[in-house]
């Protein structure tokens, strides 16, 4: 009876309750942050030209769905382009693919960026992600195509796991992001990701979201 029942509430968070919550506190979140994001959106406009927000390649989402990740820019005009057709970039490209798809020290970011990439304050957009179905508050990371594509010839051990995060919709925080964020490479986050996936539940979502703030603060494993 008790295993029925766990079943039962698994399917019932995974469907419903899960998404009412995203929808409440995001609306929270927003309402909470619409100040910061305010000051984020002018020290980018002052700072740095090009737009407020990155101007970057759909993601894959559920469903392996392409979507339209809203991030404010941290870098460059055009820095996704660049990095990977302009010849002085060449060696930086390399680096990034070498580094499962991270930089340290990338030159590409602004000063407003290096700051608000480090507290994570450049995704608080997707909260409108999370709004419009997307997204959710928790869940695995979103991928670029190009990205997941080269990493799972890196890693093909790895092709069936990611057919299990892509079951679920991404998230905004997660597993992952609470134990390391990008000190940890592809092959361990995918993992970390499954994981999450095969125990989807309000207690863990509840357990990652305390720990997020505390992530934001200190920066750690940020690039």
């Amino acid at each position: 009876m008790a295993n029925k029942f766990s079943l039962f509430y698994g399917i019932l968070y995974k469907s419903y309750t899960k998404r009412t919550m995203d929808i409440v506190l995001s609306i929270i979140a927003l309402a909470i942050f619409a100040i910061p994001a305010l000051i984020i959106m002018l020290l980018i406009k002052l700072t740095s030209k090009g737009p407020i927000f990155a101007d970057v390649p759909q993601r894959i989402g559920e469903g392996e769905r392409k979507f339209k990740m809203f991030k404010f820019r941290s870098m460059i005009e055009n820095a996704h382009s660049l990095l990977r057709t302009d010849p002085r970039f060449k060696t930086l490209y390399v680096q990034y693919k070498k580094g499962s798809y991270k930089l340290y020290n990338d030159p590409r970011v602004t000063k407003i960026g290096k700051f608000i990439r480090k507290h994570s304050l450049d995704e608080l957009p997707q909260l409108l992600n999370v709004l419009l179905g997307d997204m959710s508050l928790v869940g695995p990371r979103a991928y670029y195509p190009d990205e997941l594509k080269n990493q799972q010839k890196i890693y093909p051990h790895t092709q069936k796991l990611v057919k299990k995060v892509l079951s679920v919709k991404p998230g905004i925080t997660g597993l992952w992001q609470v134990s390391g964020r990008s000190e940890i490479n592809f092959d361990e986050r995918i993992v970390i990701d499954a994981k999450y996936v095969d125990e989807i539940s309000l207690k863990k979502d509840v357990m990652i979201i305390l720990k997020t703030p505390l992530v934001m603060l200190t920066g750690r494993g940020a690039v």
